[in-house]
């Protein structure tokens, strides 16, 4: 937040993509912390891997996005995240999903348990014990109805032609991870994202989202796998849903 309020030079990563010093200071506190917490516990790290830190990874690793939505942050929307995954045998089992510019943290405690706390934006909390968390979940969606939620900053033809295929009444454009915790929190039903991501930008969104009674799932409806580093931990194409299972398409 210091970066955020103050002035902050934007670069360019090898792959053409926006990095500041947040992204690198904000990923050097949570590899200190992981580090120290768990030290056995490999962590896959967005500015680590771009700089050709990649760690060998077993059953179990971390997964951190230490600023997921630097367009949001560079143009001052307020709608980036920290982001922090646990992986077991490929599935994101844990998720810390953290909006500083809003106040907002979400999280798993449990394989059904989701939860939303609320803070001061210039009083963050210094850990979690210290915030009031509620509990929150998915709602029942109308098919007819269906809220949407899609990336303000990657949409692409893809992504129109998918949600052509149900009854979308409402359509809201949110950055970063937040995406799968409006669904989480019962706000939307559907996100689909055909185009690339990578691992650390969704997996504690994931996570959140499943622990609150929704999924995520390829476009066929099948599983979506963790641990790709054969493929530089790239996903494929997702969808995530406010249901246990994927909704029929309805045209």
């Amino acid at each position: 937040m210091a970066h955020y309020n103050g002035g902050f030079q934007v670069f360019t990563k090898a792959d053409d993509s926006p990095v500041t010093a947040a992204d690198r200071d904000a990923e050097a506190v949570l590899l200190e912390a992981l580090a120290r917490i768990a030290p056995d516990i490999p962590v896959v790290a967005e500015e680590s891997v771009s700089e050709g830190r990649v760690p060998v990874i077993g059953e179990r690793f971390f997964l951190v996005d230490p600023l997921d939505g630097t367009k949001e942050f560079i143009n001052k929307r307020g709608e980036f995240t920290v982001n922090v995954a646990l992986v077991e045998d490929g599935v994101p089992t844990l998720g810390v999903v953290m909006a500083p510019a809003l106040g907002l943290i979400y999280a798993t405690f449990g394989r059904n348990d989701a939860q939303l706390a609320t803070f001061q934006v210039d009083a963050p909390p210094s850990a979690l014990d210290g915030c009031a968390f509620r509990s929150i979940q998915t709602r029942q969606p109308d098919p007819t109805r269906l809220v949407a939620v899609a990336s303000r900053s990657h949409a692409t033809p893809e992504t129109e032609a998918f949600l052509a295929r149900y009854a979308v009444a409402e359509r809201r454009d949110v950055g970063s991870s937040l995406k799968f915790c409006t669904l989480a929190r019962g706000e939307a039903d559907i996100y689909p994202r055909l185009g690339p991501t990578m691992e650390w930008d969704i997996a504690a969104g994931h996570a959140v989202l499943v622990a609150a009674g929704g999924s995520v799932t390829d476009p066929a409806g099948g599983p979506l796998a963790y641990g790709k580093a054969d493929r530089g931990y790239l996903n494929g194409h997702f969808v995530a849903w406010g249901t246990r299972a994927p909704l029929p398409a309805s045209r």
